[in-house]
């Protein structure tokens, strides 16, 4: 009897992204989507119209050493271009990590929970999930995260802030860290929303990295660049671990349209800035309307905020849609929303206000 051909059996054991849905359509009501931890600001200054230039010529292959935007990152960062990898998103950068580090079986330690692509991206790779449970608060338990490194752990990830609970690990306390790792242990600190960290002893990752040869910061244009329909993130690594990711990473990977708006993102930091602080001015109006409405929640550290609702998780989200408004919903765990536009953080101070707790 002829047989069809079998993926590897670790194929069957991944877990399915879930990524936020879109709003239900309400006829005569303005609907909001808060549930990506998008941006709700169009492009920066003069994206549109480099990434217009680049979009002439897709009839040719994107430039696959990203030369231009290394050079470009290079400059913002103050680090070689050897230090550097780029990839469709910093989710990317995870799969190439757990590819190029991790043999079948190998453990991945991180935080749960947080990012829902690491599961996803160490089953690919084979690798062992290691998941360590956040604190009550939605911290990193970093002693326990330390603790749980094994011979097998190829790969920690320490998410700050993380998503989707909120709150950031401080420089010191990953100092402390990192002092208990083995040095061949790998080391990711994933800074997906590091610009909008607003607290004392923040991590500084580009100080971290160059004090430790273990270390890789992973960091995206989609959030607070705005770019997150073009996917490209970067890596910042020491030389040897940058070139692994590069070596593993899909040939012309990054688009040509999505290295010039990146390229033309970093020159418009003016921009960017008085972005990112009248967002983090935003997450501080509706965290403290929603504390003051009785609700006991963690530190905010992103552009997004997160409700332990526990078994009331689909509850709550289905009351939000029914406000115009989409969160995303962890079932049985909690909600997060991300902050969008001012009358879509209003509904939610409104279902806030509203919501039995």
């Amino acid at each position: 009897m002829a047989q069809t051909p079998q993926p590897r059996s670790n194929v069957a054991q991944i877990p399915t992204y879930v990524p936020g849905k879109p709003p239900t359509p309400r006829p005569g009501l303005t609907t909001y989507k808060l549930s990506s931890n998008e941006n709700p600001y169009p492009p920066l200054p003069g994206v549109v119209e480099a990434a217009t230039r680049a979009a002439e010529a897709m009839n040719r292959y994107p430039d696959m050493g990203n030369t231009a935007l290394y050079d470009a990152l290079s400059a913002n960062l103050g680090v070689p271009v050897e230090d550097i990898a780029a990839a469709t998103g910093s989710v990317a950068l995870i799969y190439q990590l757990f590819n190029a580090f991790c043999d079948p079986g190998d453990e991945v330690v991180y935080a749960w929970r947080s990012f829902e692509a690491y599961p996803i991206a160490a089953t690919a790779a084979a690798a062992t999930s290691v998941q360590v449970p956040v604190l009550e608060d939605g911290r990193h338990d970093l002693d326990s995260m330390a603790a749980a490194v094994t011979d097998r752990t190829k790969v920690v990830i320490v998410c700050t802030p993380n998503n989707p609970t909120g709150p950031a690990v401080t420089q010191s306390e990953l100092d402390a860290f990192l002092a208990k790792v083995p040095p061949h242990v790998l080391v990711v600190v994933d800074e997906a929303y590091l610009e909008f960290v607003r607290m004392d002893d923040p991590i500084d990752g580009i100080a971290t990295y160059r004090t430790h040869s273990n270390v890789v910061l992973t960091r995206t244009f989609s959030k607070a660049y705005g770019l997150a329909g073009f996917r490209v993130g970067y890596a910042v690594g020491p030389a040897e671990l940058a070139g692994a990711l590069r070596a593993v990473s899909l040939p012309f990977g990054v688009s040509s349209v999505a290295q010039a708006a990146a390229i033309a993102s970093l020159s418009a930091t003016d921009a960017l800035f008085e972005r990112v602080d009248a967002l983090v001015a935003e997450r501080a109006r509706v965290l403290s309307a929603v504390r003051d409405a009785g609700w006991e929640l963690p530190d905010a550290q992103g552009n997004f905020i997160w409700f332990p609702l526990g078994e009331r998780t689909m509850e709550f989200a289905a009351a939000a849609d029914e406000l115009g408004i989409v969160v995303r919903p962890f079932a049985g765990v909690g909600a997060r929303v991300s902050i969008g536009e001012d009358e879509g953080n209003d509904r939610l101070i409104q279902l806030a206000q509203t919501f039995p707790r």
